[in-house]
């Protein structure tokens, strides 16, 4: 592995907290400068030794003009080789409603990211070169019960860096998905419940979250997904998609393994029982 390898300017979204802070802090502590971003950015730079620094900066992924003013501001001052996503929301919700909550969720998870690589993609391309790395989910490959919209735009994302890391390869741009299984943030606690409680689902849907909540919150740290993050960093030819912990990429492989009836019956047998 490089260090540095493609640069030491950083720029990230979800900074502040869960996996965006434990990466800024991560990168920072490496040496990086790290333009953390978010909708209410801490105050002041945070340095680390070695020279590594924290710069925040406010942006909501969901707001075009947000997304530009944030990008020139910091290209204006950086020469960003890495660019990280990391802002992501969840709801709990039946895939038959239609509801804002979900068209919220797309507007963060799958257009905030399309939104801020249309402002730094060419700024990679046209340096010669950096990298792109896009945090996914398990539930892209095992989609869950009532977080069916969760799943689709993380299954979207997927979908989407891998045909934007051909199109990019040729101007030395490299893509690549990092996927954590259950992890513990305060993403568990910003969950909404987007499903009324007259809805014939509410019951089984409070029943299935409720469990999917208990496992988030004895997950792995986010600490172990921004190493993971890290790793992808200093390497040269990146992976495509990246799991991070061996149960769950024991899982996944088991998923190209297994009739999809079975994995339909196993995910029921632990969520709508």
């Amino acid at each position: 592995m490089t260090k540095h390898l493609y640069g030491k300017n950083v720029f990230l979204t979800g900074g502040s907290s869960g996996i965006g802070l434990s990466a800024a802090e991560l990168f920072a502590k490496s040496g990086y400068i790290v333009y953390a971003g978010s909708r209410n950015p801490a105050l002041g730079v945070r340095k680390f030794s070695g020279g590594g620094e924290i710069r925040p900066i406010a942006i909501d992924v969901c707001s075009e003009e947000s997304v530009d003013r944030a990008a020139k501001a910091v290209l204006t001052e950086a020469d960003i080789g890495i660019v990280i996503h990391c802002a992501g929301v969840g709801i709990a919700c039946a895939g038959e409603d239609f509801v804002q909550g979900v068209t919220s969720l797309f507007d963060t998870n799958l257009y905030g990211l399309l939104r801020v690589n249309s402002r730094f993609l060419p700024h990679l391309r046209t340096r010669g070169g950096g990298i792109c790395i896009m945090i996914g989910s398990v539930a892209a490959v095992y989609s869950l019960p009532f977080q069916s919209h969760y799943s689709a735009s993380k299954a979207a994302t997927v979908s989407y860096a891998k045909a934007l890391r051909m199109e990019l390869r040729q101007h030395h741009v490299r893509v690549s998905v990092v996927s954590p299984g259950d992890t513990a943030t305060g993403f568990t606690d910003a969950r909404k419940y987007e499903t009324d409680e007259n809805s014939p689902h509410f019951d089984a849907l409070c029943a299935a979250v409720k469990k999917m909540e208990k496992d988030e919150i004895d997950g792995r740290p986010p600490l172990s997904v921004a190493r993971a993050v890290f790793k992808v960093c200093a390497r040269k030819n990146p992976p495509i998609h990246t799991i991070v912990g061996f149960d769950y990429k024991l899982l996944v492989f088991l998923s190209r393994l297994l009739p999809e009836r079975m994995i339909e019956f196993l995910l029921r047998s632990i969520y709508r029982r």
